[in-house]
């Protein structure tokens, strides 16, 4: 149902439900939080998340979504991913409708191959997505585009989803892995207050006080400067 690989700090979940075209069921939905969570507490700097096959997730499995437990453990997982403290990474292969939109927006970032497509359809089938969803998609892409997503059902391609900011950059899953190590080289202490503050809010604050603090008291902080003087790249540890 999934498989998460590792290359030095980069890990890649890739969800292989492809019979299902990588629809979320309430397994995979619990899967997802717990490689994402291995893999950040096995030294994962960066975690990318792609789809086996044909789609990169399709949306939820039609045939369970109306229970509560599962509707717990879909925004439960994809809340979760956005307080994790490393980048993730979404390398879109297909479609991603629906939740599959939505597992992508739960990522930090998100590349996408010519297949790709994006949608939220719950015009269609009668049914909502929280205000989280809503809110980031039209952050993301824009009012507009938002607005026709989900008060008309639209899609975006690939190139449409680009061209409003959905999509970070075209590329393939190699693409967003290269660029996965290129983020693990950078400062982890850095990179995770500042996904603390994006993904934050108000209710944040203290915590992003203490953050902040911690970052300028870091060593990391102490070896940009030597690396400076040495005129040499700085090597972080995040500590």
């Amino acid at each position: 149902m999934i498989a998460t690989t590792r290359d030095g700090h980069v890990a890649v979940i890739e969800l292989q439900r492809d019979e299902r075209r990588n629809a979320l069921d309430l397994e995979l939905c619990h899967a997802i939080r717990a490689a994402a969570d291995e893999a950040v507490a096995g030294g994962a700097r960066a975690v990318v998340v792609t789809g086996r096959g044909a789609a990169f997730c399709s949306g939820a499995d039609l045939t369970g979504v109306h229970g509560p437990e599962f509707l717990d453990a879909l925004y439960g997982m994809l809340h979760h991913l956005t307080q994790l403290p490393v980048p993730l990474i979404a390398a879109v292969n297909g479609p991603a409708i629906g939740a599959g939109t939505q597992l992508a927006m739960a990522c930090d970032l998100r590349v996408a191959d010519e297949t790709a497509r994006f949608a939220v359809p719950v015009a269609r089938n009668g049914m909502a997505v929280d205000a989280w969803t809503i809110r980031t998609l039209s952050s993301l892409a824009g009012a507009g585009p938002a607005r026709r997503m989900m008060l008309a059902a639209a899609s975006l391609d690939r190139d449409a989803a680009v061209a409003c900011g959905l999509v970070d950059s075209a590329g393939t899953l190699d693409d967003a892995v290269t660029w996965a190590h290129e983020i693990a080289k950078l400062a982890p202490l850095a990179i995770a207050h500042s996904k603390l503050v994006l993904n934050g809010s108000a209710a944040d604050d203290e915590e992003i006080e203490q953050s902040f603090a911690a970052v300028w008291a870091s060593a990391d902080v102490a070896e940009a400067a030597q690396a400076r003087v040495e005129r040499r790249t700085p090597v972080f540890e995040g500590r």
